[in-house]
Parts: C-alpha cells; structure tokens; sequence
C-alpha cells in the first residue's frame, strides 16, 4: 500500500541520513541515472517539476539528458519529494527489477550498471551496499571486458607483427636486388653521362661557331634591311610627288588649263611686276638719259661704291627678309615646328601654332606675299581643327610623308624665276630648297622679323 508523499519523503530523508555514499557515482551509473530520470521526467506535470527543471519540460529525452544533466543529479540528490514520483516511475516501467532490490536481492542476470542506478533512484534498505556491489560488478565486467579487449588487441598486433617482419624480409629481398640493377644502371648512367658530356662540349663548341656566323649574318641583314628602308623612303617620296603631281595635273585638267600653262603664267605675272616695279624705281625722263651719264664717276652729294657696299644686309637682319617679300610675286614657305621649337618650345604644341599664324597673317597683310606654313602631321592621332587665318595656308604632311618632304614638293612646284623663300634652320630641308631655286633663311630671321610686328 503506497504511503503518503509526505511521510515517504520523511522516511527517506530518515534513510539518508542513515545511509550515504562515500565517493562519487561511477559514471557509467551517472549516465544511467541521469537518463532513467530523463525517461521519467515525461510523465510528471510541471507542478510536479522542480523550480530548477521546468524549463526543460518540453525537451525530448535525448535533449533532456544532454542540456539538464547535472540539474536533474543535483534534484535527485537533494529533492526527496522528486526522487519519490522519479521511484514510482520507475517501478510501473521496470517492475521486476524494482521488487527484487526493494526485497534486498540483486537479479543475477541484470545488467549491473541498471541494477546501480535503480537502487540510487530507489534507495531500498541497504542500498548503498546494493550500489556498491552493483558497482564493484560493473567494475569487474568492464575489467573482463577490458582484458578480452586487450588480449584481442594482443592478438592482432601480433598476428600483424607477423605480417610486418614477413613483409619486411621480402622488401628487404626486393631492395637488395633493386639496389644491384640500380648500382648496375648508375655504371652504365656514368658512362653515357662521359660520353653526353663530350657531346656537350663539341655541341657548345659548334654553338658558338653557330652565333658568331649568326651574328655576321644578322649585321648583314640589319644593314641591308637598313638601306631597304631608307630606298623605301626614298621611292616613298618619289611615289607621294608623282601622286601630288598627278592630282594636280588631273584638277587642272579639271578646270580647262595645265599645271605647265599655271606655272607659267605665274612666271609672265612675277617677270611683268619686277619690270613694273623696276620701270616705277628708276623712272626717269627718257630724253634726259645722255651716253655720258652712263660713265662711272662720283657726283657731288651721291654714294660712293663704299657707301653702296656698308648697305649689304647680314642673314640675320630682319629687314633681309623685308627686301625678300618684297619682291614681285614672293611666296614665303615655313617649317612651322622648326621655328616654334626654335623660339618658344616650352609651350605646348597648339599654343605654338596659334602663336606663329598670327604673326605670319599680320605679316601677309603686311607685305602682301603668299605665305603657306607646314607643319608635320605623321604623329597626329587625329585631323587637327584649325580655322587658317586670312591670307596664310596651312598645310599638314600626309601619313609617312614629314614636312621637310612636303616643303621639298613645294618648293619644287613653283615656276623657276619665282622668288620663293624657305624658312628653316634645318640643313637639309635649306639645301634641298635651294637645288630648286628657292632662298633658304634661318627660323631666327623670321621670329626677328615677327617681333616687331
């Protein structure tokens, strides 16, 4: 008949107070205690709960054990209330074994760790030498276990001892006889090794027999890959003025005349001027011209020959350049870059361009002379936008054409007798302009020049 709580829990507490553990649980009986309690717990109502335990009222068993663990040991230990409802769980679920440790005989054939863990979740009468015993069986079984474990293991290394020392000796075999064929083959590799290195050696000498033909041949080549180049160039040019001089032809034809009959025309214009101007320079009445005044002397008042010979102006004397574009029908052509680097070079290109047109259009409306500028647009990535001003032609070299080459065609293309001036101070742009006739000045005559205007 079962007993009140409360006078159950008195006489437990009673028996604790008697009976008491010496030394910790096992904790292979911990571990069972805790989860006989875990599978108890489901069957209590909160009420019925410890405050400490409540809060894992919901979890399943495995969780339970896992996360309150130490909570349920420590309210199984110290809530005999809650030992009590844990015990009657335990005696619907496990009846037999219950009976059998409250009547103070251990089963034989239960396992003993389960046998340990009821009796601390029961306490019968003598319960701490049933756990003790319970527990000094589970320690011999483990201990049995552990022996039939270890002579198992015995076993195995020895049987793989065994295996070992087998299969030692005969890798050791095996590298005896690996180690005879590679003694073998390491004589024959030190003979072919002799042997590859008096190849090697021939092969280094005829190496560099080979790179030093190389060499000669390859200086051969640059130098004729050099002249090609230069014949390139040449023929280039040659091809650009056929080209230029074929389209001019063609837009002459165009226009109903021949670049012949511009040219000259030209020539009559610039040789019907010059006697012009001549006629207005030295106009004199024609009746007072006398035989005798042609005779040298010196009159009273005029220049001696000395005289005349101190007006000679020097290459750099702007009004050298003056006397120049005065001249009937003079065409001034002008190496654009050569003189903006020449005179002011730390500016960036396009100021320098702007900077040397207008100088030249005062100049134009000065003088009235046909100018044209060149500037050399091989490197130019782009056309460039440039409003010409009034009375200067602008011009850009083509793609590999430079503007000494453009200047050269330029030159070439005027009648001979027209006085065409070409301002550069590179020596081979001057020589080239003057085998076609035309006067060559230094880039320094002109910025002179444009500084007074």
């Amino acid at each position: 008949m079962e007993q009140p709580a409360g006078g159950a829990a008195s006489a437990d507490a009673a028996d604790d107070a008697v009976e008491a553990l010496d030394r910790p649980l096992p904790e292979g009986v911990r571990r069972r205690v805790v989860a006989l309690v875990s599978d108890a717990f489901g069957g209590l109502t909160v009420t019925e709960l410890p405050a400490q335990l409540r809060q894992y009222a919901r979890f399943t068993p495995t969780r339970r054990a896992k996360f309150a663990g130490n909570a349920m040991a420590a309210a199984l230990e110290g809530d005999a209330a809650f030992r009590l409802r844990i015990g009657e769980r335990l005696r619907e679920t496990q009846p037999e074994l219950s009976a059998a440790l409250e009547a103070g005989s251990l089963p034989a054939a239960a396992d003993p760790v389960d046998v340990a863990a009821a009796a601390y979740v029961l306490r019968p009468a003598g319960w701490v030498k049933l756990l003790a015993a319970a527990g000094e069986e589970a320690e011999r079984a483990d201990a049995e276990r552990a022996d039939d474990e270890s002579r198992r293991e015995l076993e195995r290394l020895r049987e793989e001892l065994a295996q070992a020392r087998a299969q030692t000796r005969s890798e050791t075999e095996r590298l005896r006889s690996d180690l005879d064929a590679s003694r073998k083959e390491a004589e024959s590799l030190q003979r072919k090794l002799r042997s590859a290195a008096n190849e090697v050696k021939r092969g280094e000498a005829a190496l560099r027999r080979g790179r030093a033909e190389s060499e000669t041949v390859r200086a051969e080549a640059a130098a004729q890959v050099s002249a090609a180049e230069s014949e390139t160039r040449r023929l280039r040019a040659r091809l650009s003025e056929a080209e230029a001089s074929v389209e001019a032809g063609r837009r002459a034809a165009r226009e109903g005349r021949s670049v012949e009959d511009m040219r000259v025309r030209l020539l009559l214009d610039t040789v019907l001027e010059a006697a012009g101007g001549l006629r207005r320079e030295l106009a004199l009445p024609p009746s007072s011209m006398r035989p005798a005044d042609t005779v040298d002397a010196v009159e009273p008042g005029r220049m001696s020959p000395k005289d005349v010979a101190a007006r000679a102006l020097s290459d750099t004397d702007p009004a050298l350049l003056d006397q120049l574009l005065a001249l009937p029908q003079a065409h001034l052509i002008v190496d654009g870059y050569n003189v903006t680097k020449t005179g002011y070079p730390q500016m960036p290109l396009e100021k320098q361009r702007l900077r040397l047109l207008g100088g030249l259009s005062v100049l134009a409306a000065q003088t009235g002379a046909e100018m044209t500028c060149v500037f050399d647009g091989a490197e130019l990535a782009a056309p460039v936008l440039l409003a010409p001003p009034r009375g200067v032609r602008v011009l850009f070299s083509r793609a590999g054409v430079t503007a000494d080459e453009l200047i050269r065609q330029l030159a070439r293309a005027e009648p001979s007798g027209r006085p065409v001036v070409v301002v550069s101070t590179d020596r081979e742009v001057a020589d080239g302009v003057a085998k076609a006739g035309a006067r060559p000045v230094a880039s320094l005559l002109l910025l002179k020049r444009l500084s007074r205007v």
